[in-house]
C-alpha cells in the first residue's frame, strides 16, 4: 500500500480542534474589538464648519468684469464663518482711477465674501501718490455695492499744503465727494 500525502490532510482539522485550548484564547483577545461604540454618537450629524488660515491671500473685487480692487494679506483665516475672512498686514490697491490709484494699508482686516464688504481695522493709512494726500485712521469699512468708504472714528487727511481732522468721514468713490461729520479742523 502506497502512501498518499492526500490522504493525510484530514488530520488538519483534527489537530485544530484538539490543540484549540492552546491558541484560542490569544485569537479571541487579539479579534476583540477595541474602544467603545455609542451608536447614538454616530446617528447624531455634526456641524461642519470649514476653517482655514493660510499665509498669504490676494482677494480681487470688480465690478462690470473690470477689476477695481486687489487685496493683499500676510495672513488669511476664517473668522464666525467660511463667509468672513480675517486678515493680518493687509495691503490694498484700488485700480479703478486709472489716474490717481490708492494704496491702503492696515495691520489688520476682514473681508465678508457674502457681501463684498472691506474692513480695514488698527493703523490704517490711505496714500494717494499723485495728489499727495494721506489719510489716518483706526477704523475703515468700503462698502463694494455703493462705492462708498466710511471711517466711523477720528480721521487725518494731509496733503501737501493742508491737513484736516474730522470726527469721521464718507467718500463716495464715483462722485468723489467727501463728508465730514463732527468737528471738523482745517490747517492751510
Amino acid at each position: 500500500m502506497t502512501k498518499n500525502p492526500r490522504n493525510l490532510l484530514w488530520l488538519i482539522p483534527v489537530l485544530l480542534f484538539v490543540t484549540s485550548p492552546l491558541w484560542k484564547p490569544a485569537l479571541t483577545a487579539f479579534l476583540q474589538p477595541r474602544g467603545i461604540y455609542d451608536p447614538l454618537v454616530v446617528r447624531q450629524p455634526t456641524e461642519q464648519q470649514q476653517s482655514f488660515i493660510m499665509d498669504a491671500i490676494t482677494i480681487t473685487m470688480s465690478s462690470l468684469g473690470r477689476v477695481e480692487w486687489v487685496v493683499n494679506a500676510k495672513q488669511a483665516f476664517t473668522v464666525k464663518s467660511d463667509k468672513e475672512i480675517g486678515m493680518i498686514d493687509v495691503d490694498a490697491l484700488y485700480t479703478s482711477d486709472e489716474k490717481d490709484q490708492t494704496r491702503i494699508t492696515s495691520e489688520r482686516g476682514m473681508y465678508n465674501v457674502d457681501k463684498s464688504h472691506l474692513v480695514l481695522i488698527d493703523n490704517v493709512v490711505v496714500d494717494k501718490s499723485a495728489s499727495q494726500q494721506q489719510m489716518f485712521t483706526d477704523l475703515l469699512y468700503y462698502y463694494n455695492d455703493k462705492k462708498l468708504i466710511v471711517t466711523p472714528g477720528v480721521v487725518e487727511i494731509k496733503g501737501p499744503d493742508f491737513t484736516i481732522r474730522a470726527g469721521s468721514l464718507e467718500y463716495d468713490l464715483v462722485s468723489k465727494n467727501y463728508d465730514f461729520s463732527n468737528r471738523v479742523i482745517c490747517e492751510f
